[in-house]
């Protein structure tokens, strides 16, 4: 029976690519359903990109009202609403829908309990995971329960990915590393001098060149890699999100802290190694077995919080040689095929 549904997940870049795989199990389960994305507009360009879904709406564009959107949610009469944010601005919106059945986490599992009470529909408490499988054990309270997780993403071509082999100075067969040193929290910030330094190491031992991108405000941060590389690395050119998404497809690995960018490559299936601080890797990290992860939630003071009670952010005491370590397992598991 054909339902139609919307999917609430307003943001951020990376918790959206961790909602795909559910998504992609209800399109399995149920391919004759309409299936709509309610999204911030920071973040539609990535929800453009997800052949899967029939509509993305968009909250708080330039042409539209919080009442507006409301109003277009309720027109569509949905089945069924699922909210995979677990805030009560996404509950709230999720119950205004007008939804017919509205889902949402177990309480102990929401991030702001009160939203709770917008939901008709609870899932169970299972705690623990990644949270890709957070949000796809939600789905079972609808009868659904995928085997494996996948990521629907077209990745569009990209003029960028034979700019960045011509500025590197590197032929279409040659490999090369991205690094992404940039960071929307600054206490996830790794220092930009040590990413240089993987980049020598990178250059010396794999004889990858590495490409650094950078997003708004990031360019300095970027160049400031480039110096410590000693000529291994070379700025980016500036990036859309195709573009960010074909140039890690074209990687032989993805060095970064946690960001989107990173959740982009592992979502890809490009060899990634993860620099953590106040989030929990084993939540929010890559999720492949061969990828490499960098810790210091353990010892961290500041769990998913934006700012550090330290006077230095604990992702600073991961050292150099921890990180080149690190890309020499992921590299050897490259060459091996993993």
């Amino acid at each position: 029976m054909a339902r139609s549904v919307l999917i609430v997940r307003l943001g951020a870049l990376g918790d959206l690519v961790h909602a795909l795989p559910a998504v992609a199990a209800l399109r399995d389960a149920w391919p004759e359903s309409r299936i709509d994305w309610l999204v911030d507009a920071r973040y539609r360009a990535l929800l453009d990109l997800v052949p899967i879904v029939d509509r993305v709406i968009v909250l708080r564009s330039p042409d539209s009202s919080f009442g507006g959107v409301v109003r277009s949610l309720r027109r569509e009469r949905y089945d069924t609403a699922i909210d995979l944010q677990g805030l009560i601005k996404s509950a709230l919106l999720a119950r205004l829908s007008g939804a017919r059945e509205v889902v949402g986490f177990a309480t102990a599992l929401l991030r702001e309990r009160a939203a709770r009470v917008f939901y008709t529909t609870q899932g169970d408490g299972e705690a623990g995971g990644h949270v890709i499988g957070k949000n796809v054990r939600l789905l079972r309270v609808l009868g659904v329960a995928p085997a494996s997780w996948t990521f629907p993403l077209t990745v569009p071509a990209s003029p960028v990915v034979n700019a960045v082999r011509g500025v590197l100075g590197i032929g279409e067969n040659h490999r090369f590393a991205v690094l992404n040193p940039g960071a929307g929290w600054p206490n996830k910030q790794w220092p930009p001098e040590r990413f240089g330094r993987v980049a020598r190491h990178l250059s010396e031992q794999q004889g990858w060149p590495s490409v650094v991108l950078w997003g708004p405000g990031e360019r300095a941060l970027a160049e400031a890699v480039v110096t410590a590389s000693d000529g291994a690395a070379r700025v980016a050119l500036p990036t859309g999100l195709g573009d960010v998404l074909a140039v890690a497809r074209a990687a032989a690995l993805f060095v970064a802290g946690d960001t989107g960018p990173l959740q982009l490559a592992a979502a890809l299936g490009t060899p990634t190694v993860g620099i953590f601080g106040p989030t929990d890797p084993a939540r929010n990290g890559p999720w492949s077995q061969a990828d490499v992860t960098l810790s210091r939630f353990a010892q961290c003071e500041c769990h998913h919080k934006r700012r550090c009670r330290r006077s230095q952010p604990c992702v600073q005491d991961i050292g150099v040689d921890e990180v080149i370590d690190a890309v020499d397992r992921r590299c050897q598991r490259v060459m091996c095929g993993g």
